[in-house]
């Protein structure tokens, strides 16, 4: 047991400067939380009750908000009680759960983005093999790869975490996140095993982003001379393109806050930037693919005039 963390409990310290506007702070996350839930659940709901949406893109789209509504819970109620308490602390354990389901939320959203650009690519590019290649059955399978596998990965890196011993249970976050515990550790010696497999993870990672992009640039360049190609890309590769963009910046600005370590930033800055991954995402995806896909934005039309007939 020497190398087991004595420390049993996390101090966050990340809201110690806002003292003065919590109650406010308050009723605005609670708000934004609420936004998040209803409109990732609505859209799932109108997926799965209508058989029409029972395709590959839809599907896809359902497990990209399902996943949204498993990376805000591990946020968002801990959160909203910490706005309440005038102590911020969290198990060590709870912190280390909080970890992976951040870091596993964040890598299945860039699983399931890859999928969606690869569905696309099919679907433009090569038409007469779509079905068979991304059959209903194929699609389960690879949104089943896409939660499962970020999953053990991440877990990987919080059991190699579990082992280290803390020096400070002090962190200067809103949440847990595993890098943020491996610079707790003492000696820094012991943390060569993390650092390589969480350079490997941003490199798996990194290698889904670079193919999201050359799949759209090729994308683009053999819609370029097609007008019904054309068309479709607007239509169906837009909001996978928006997804993608503010999910790579709200992302790469988290990992540049660790891993450079900017804690010359003023907290607030430093919590919005931890911030904007399970802010912006969650509610604009679901905006995005409901006003831009014909089919959804039929759907939910249908549903406010039959609501207010």
């Amino acid at each position: 047991m020497n190398n087991a963390s004595a420390i049993s409990v996390v101090f966050l310290s990340g809201l110690n400067d806002t003292r003065n506007y919590r109650p406010a702070l308050f009723f605005l996350t609670l708000l934004c939380y609420c936004f998040i839930i209803l409109v990732n659940v609505s859209l799932i709901l109108i997926i799965i009750l209508e058989k029409s949406l029972h395709e590959p893109m839809y599907i896809l789209l359902c497990a990209f908000c399902i996943n949204s509504l498993y990376g805000t819970t591990g946020f968002y109620p801990k959160f909203l009680w910490d706005l309440l308490s005038p102590v911020h602390v969290i198990s060590y354990y709870g912190c280390l759960i909080q970890a992976q389901v951040m870091y596993s939320f964040a890598c299945s959203d860039l699983s399931i983005l890859s999928v969606m650009a690869y569905d696309r690519y099919l679907a433009i590019c090569r038409p007469l093999e779509y079905h068979s290649l991304m059959s209903n059955q194929n699609v389960v399978l690879w949104v089943c790869f896409s939660w499962f596998t970020p999953f053990w990965i991440v877990a990987v890196n919080i059991s190699l975490t579990s082992r280290l011993r803390l020096c400070s249970p002090h962190m200067s976050r809103l949440f847990c996140v595993n890098w943020s515990i491996v610079r707790l550790a003492c000696p820094q010696e012991e943390t060569t095993a993390n650092s390589i497999v969480a350079n490997l993870t941003i490199i798996i990672y990194v290698c889904h982003g670079l193919f999201i992009v050359w799949s759209y640039m090729y994308l683009v360049k053999n819609c370029i001379n097609s007008l019904e190609n054309r068309a479709k890309f607007m239509q169906t590769c837009v909001p996978h393109l928006i997804s993608l963009l503010t999910f790579i910046v709200t992302i790469l600005t988290d990992i540049m806050s660790l891993r450079l370590s900017f804690d010359d930033l003023p907290q607030t800055l430093q919590n919005l930037i931890a911030l904007e991954f399970l802010l912006i995402p969650p509610i604009m995806n679901p905006l995005i693919y409901g006003f831009k896909l014909t089919k959804i934005r039929y759907k939910i039309i249908k549903l406010v005039t039959f609501r207010f007939k």
